[in-house]
């Protein structure tokens, strides 16, 4: 098989008998079992998350480029810069007890900040998602043609469900921040997440991608669980010092 031919997305590992039948491509494929590995190792709190994430949303960003969904692929942008810098922050060497990043709850200054970005960001992004997203689109093709890609601008359709899709944008963003910080409430917002996604896709007919996010959902619970149980050890070890 000819290596480029690997990222069509027309190129069919298997057709799941799923609805009307779902075709999934090889870097679909690849790239969603990197997003598996990802979510399940940064819930086992492993550096190694990171670099399954770089690998996943490279592929998807390649994913989306031919589907023509270029918001989406400039979305990818910021996950890869920011699997960069967890990577960095995770690893990068502290110096003592106390400057050690450690998984912990918000404070309460914190989580009631976190809650009001989410709220107006929220808010905003629904009012405005058509013309925000029309513009990183058409940005994402400008981009892409200062390096001779010869694409011509996106022609889109309103979005299907403005609200939705705008608390899962902010709360990816805001989620994967928290995860970065080891803060335990990023994974209360990936099961929110999670589940709006499942109704999502099934409401659109993308069966598999429900499947994929009732498995991501089920990871993410048990991200909760075990954080939640790390920060109370954490918490336990310094009223002891």
């Amino acid at each position: 098989m000819d290596f480029l031919a690997w990222f069509d997305i027309n190129n069919t590992l298997v057709n799941i008998p799923i609805g009307g039948g779902y075709a999934m491509s090889w870097i679909e494929a690849i790239g969603t079992c990197f997003g598996l590995l990802c979510i399940w190792f940064a819930s086992k709190e492993k550096t190694i998350n990171f670099l399954f994430g770089l690998i996943n949303v490279t592929l998807f960003a390649i994913i989306f480029f031919q589907i023509q969904l270029y918001s989406l692929l400039l979305l990818q942008l910021f996950f890869f810069c920011a699997n960069v810098y967890g990577w960095y922050t995770w690893t990068k060497p502290r110096d003592g007890v106390d400057d050690a990043l450690e998984v912990r709850w918000l404070s309460k200054q914190k989580l009631m900040l976190t809650a009001a970005v989410s709220v107006v960001g929220i808010g905003l992004l629904t009012v405005y998602i058509d013309p925000v997203f029309f513009a990183l689109a058409n940005l994402s093709v400008d981009i892409l043609n200062l390096f001779g890609a010869g694409l011509a601008a996106p022609v889109l359709q309103p979005d299907a469900f403005p609200f939705w899709d705008a608390t899962m944008t902010v709360l990816s963003v805001i989620a994967q921040i928290l995860m970065i910080r080891k803060y335990v409430e990023n994974w209360m917002m990936w099961v929110v997440i999670n589940i709006i996604s499942i109704g999502i896709y099934a409401a659109q007919g993308v069966y598999a991608m429900s499947i994929q996010y009732l498995i991501l959902l089920f990871i993410a619970a048990n991200g909760a669980y075990g954080w939640m149980l790390t920060a109370k050890k954490n918490q336990q070890a310094k009223a002891a010092v």
